[in-house]
């Protein structure tokens, strides 16, 4: 694999630093996967959503704002520094310290909490929750309070949808709790409680949570007028395009064990919310995303940045690897017409998703990947 990689960017006419960089940024982490064995498809449910269909029933009734600050103690305090250091915060998310015990639990400033929706989304890895945050201000706030510990984490613009995962949700052990006190009655200091509280602590699935949270602003930033489309049918769209997308982390981390902030998951989860969206693939959408419309240049503010933040590439690679988007965007799209008339079906698209994670970003920009998955895709769906 990495021999490869190596070839193609030294085909690419990489510089040895700018090679050994992008093989450390450009590293696949999916899973190898026997295509002859897959798991049926849609996944069975993650334990947690027995009780989010209770609380998306509740917020249908009652509001969702209200009926989620009653579980998720984060929307019970407001945006502010170091807020994550304070004890009294930490009690709450950390410990499980009812809210109204705390003074300081003043609430989460939003300036639309009634336009706020949940709902169950069915994907093919599961039910998975879905919060659509209709006020711009809003989805930002939210972000802030479950990914950034009520912390003013700078949210870019053209940053309209977050998994949330691994959020401790404390409503749901003390369900545990009271179910095992009404079954052990005798249990009257607590101590076999906290036994199995150590048992529950160890299996995460019983106790954390994952879901979705969406903006209704313009995907990626992009204003409709750029795609030559009116507001609503862009706000229509994006919303789609960012429910698939989000989805599609979701069943490659159910799948293949990964879902990470990088041009390759990315570019898979940007074709599934744009097929989803309008029928077929186009990747001058996808560049535009990224900020590459005009390439070679890059436009300052869009996603491609996003995911090299951390990455610390020098001037050299990040140019290559605009490139390599480039490239792996044409092909996909001419995978994507030859495989059009099999990709409509959930098993077809689930099995374009697991295909284009078994090669690395710079073979899915090479010409001889278009044979290689259009056969295995046809192969695989008949």
């Amino acid at each position: 694999m990495e021999k490869s990689r190596r070839q193609i960017l030294i085909a690419l006419g990489a510089s040895h630093k700018t090679i050994e960089e992008l093989l450390v940024y450009n590293k696949r982490n999916f899973a190898r996967i026997d295509l002859q064995s897959l798991p049926n498809l849609p996944l069975e449910d993650e334990l947690q959503m027995s009780v989010w269909d209770e609380y998306t029933a509740e917020a249908q009734k009652n509001g969702t704002f209200s009926s989620l600050k009653k579980r998720l103690p984060q929307l019970n305090f407001p945006i502010r520094e170091k807020i994550s250091t304070l004890e009294y915060y930490r009690s709450a998310t950390l410990k499980g310290t009812p809210v109204q015990d705390i003074p300081e639990a003043i609430g989460l400033i939003l300036e639309d909490p009634d336009k706020l929706q949940l709902s169950m989304h069915e994907s093919q890895a599961g039910k998975i929750p879905v919060i659509i945050a209709e006020n711009r201000n809003d989805f930002i706030s939210l972000v802030q309070a479950l990914s950034a510990k009520n912390e003013p984490l700078e949210i870019p613009d053209s940053m309209g949808a977050i998994m949330i995962a691994g959020l401790n949700n404390w409503d749901r052990i003390n369900c545990l709790k009271s179910v095992w006190m009404n079954n052990n009655p005798n249990d009257f200091m607590g101590l076999k409680w906290d036994a199995e509280f150590k048992r529950i602590i160890a299996d995460k699935r019983l106790y954390q949570d994952r879901f979705i949270i969406l903006s209704s602003s313009p995907y990626s930033g992009v204003a409709p007028s750029e795609l030559q489309l009116s507001e609503k049918k862009w706000a229509e769209l994006s919303l789609i395009i960012r429910r698939e997308h989000e989805c599609t982390h979701y069943f490659t981390k159910r799948i293949l064990g990964s879902m990470e902030n990088h041009l390759h998951d990315e570019i898979i989860a940007d074709y599934m919310g744009i097929t989803a969206a309008i029928g077929h693939f186009r990747s001058d959408w996808f560049l535009r995303f990224l900020g590459l419309e005009n390439f070679p240049e890059y436009r300052n503010g869009g996603r491609l940045e996003n995911y090299c933040l951390n990455a610390k590439l020098s001037e050299d690679a990040y140019a290559l690897l605009q490139t390599i988007a480039v490239k792996a965007a044409q092909n996909l799209e001419i995978i994507d017409k030859r495989c059009r008339k099999n990709l409509n079906t959930p098993y077809a698209r689930s099995m374009m998703v697991i295909l284009l994670t078994q090669y690395s970003i710079e073979e899915l920009s090479c010409e001889d990947v278009v044979d290689l998955i259009s056969e295995d895709f046809y192969q695989f769906t008949g």
